[in-house]
């Protein structure tokens, strides 16, 4: 297939510049084949049954964007993609003229780094203070709003860019479907027999790059790092015994149990690193459902939607998005989508 099959038109004003004004007070759109319903967020919990298994991201957004300049003069902006441990990270970094190895930086005008070398488009870097790296970017880091919010972050989205259960530190993008969900809505589900789960999967900035080539095969999809606990597997696993479905809030959950999945189908616990592409002709291993939000045009989490509930039932569903104005992308509403079988 081409990247072209995935384009749409997307009317500008239908980006969602700002969250709802209130968390969970988005409107949900319901894809079951080419049956659709328009809905709102709250219908969740009538979509799912006791002992249904809902599987939560819960990697926490980092406040990524580092702004300061070289030793030597020229400004410099660095984007952490990977905390790699205490002191060293991977980065994006933006310069008039990129930093060789051993170069001096100095960020927020009191954080001392060097650049040790280059990993493909990422620079590694290495901060020379004590800190620790999490405590510098809590410090002096911006949140990384996604490009297509073309405005500067505020105070609203240190707590509305954030899942309510996010907890694990190393997110660049925040798992967005999950950005609905409130502490009650949690305890509702739980109240009606659902049971919660979580996986982490560090979303890393590639998530917003282009695909490059015309012919989707020849992609090559970024890479990023998951983790699945034993408990999850177990729920998962005793859920489909009985006959239970599993819902992934999120495409990010979805990657992160179909990388642990692979090559046999088996779930297994652990923590790996995953650079899976899911297109049409893909056959899914774990997920019945899946919870996300609407997808650029020509990305790869399109195709992966089209290869979960079918390629012209989102035609469809998009076409319909678009002609009832819902608003689209990470601060947008949601859509859940039933596995085509």
């Amino acid at each position: 297939m081409l990247v072209s099959d995935f384009d749409y038109h997307l009317p500008e004003h239908l980006i969602a510049q700002h969250p709802p004004a209130e968390r969970g007070g988005s409107r949900l759109l319901r894809v079951n084949g080419r049956v659709l319903q328009d809905d709102h967020f709250a219908a969740i919990a009538d979509a799912l049954d006791a002992g249904d298994v809902l599987v939560f991201n819960d990697t926490r957004v980092i406040k990524a964007r580092l702004f300061g300049e070289k030793a030597s003069g020229g400004k410099i902006e660095a984007l952490v993609e990977r905390v790699l441990n205490e002191h060293e990270v991977l980065a994006h970094v933006r310069a008039s003229k990129s930093p060789k190895p051993g170069t001096r930086l100095v960020f927020a005008g009191r954080w001392q780094a060097e650049m040790v070398e280059r990993a493909g488009e990422l620079f590694k870097l290495r901060f020379l203070d004590a800190a620790n790296v999490f405590d510098i970017l809590d410090a002096s880091g911006k949140l990384p709003l996604p490009p297509y919010i073309e405005r500067d972050t505020d105070g609203d989205d240190d707590e509305r860019y954030q899942t309510v259960y996010a907890r694990e530190k190393g997110a660049v993008a925040a798992p967005t479907a999950g950005l609905h969900f409130t502490d009650a809505m949690l305890q509702t589900l739980r109240d009606k027999g659902v049971i919660l789960c979580s996986v982490t999967l560090h979303v890393g900035a590639g998530t917003f790059q282009p695909v490059r080539v015309e012919n989707i095969a020849e992609h090559k999809m970024h890479s990023e790092i998951y983790d699945i606990p034993q408990a999850t597997v177990d729920a998962i696993d005793a859920a489909h015994k009985v006959g239970r479905k599993v819902l992934a809030v999120g495409t990010t959950s979805m990657r992160a149990l179909e990388s642990a999945a692979r090559p046999d189908g088996v779930l297994r616990a652990g923590r790996g690193e995953t650079d899976i592409f899911i297109t049409p002709g893909y056959r899914f291993n774990v997920v019945d459902k899946l919870l996300t939000n609407f997808h650029l045009p020509k990305s790869t989490l399109l195709m992966l939607v089209s290869a979960f509930a079918g390629y012209e039932e989102m035609r469809a569903a998009y076409a319909h998005a678009v002609a009832q104005e819902y608003r689209f992308f990470s601060y947008g509403d949601a859509m859940l989508l039933t596995r085509k079988e």
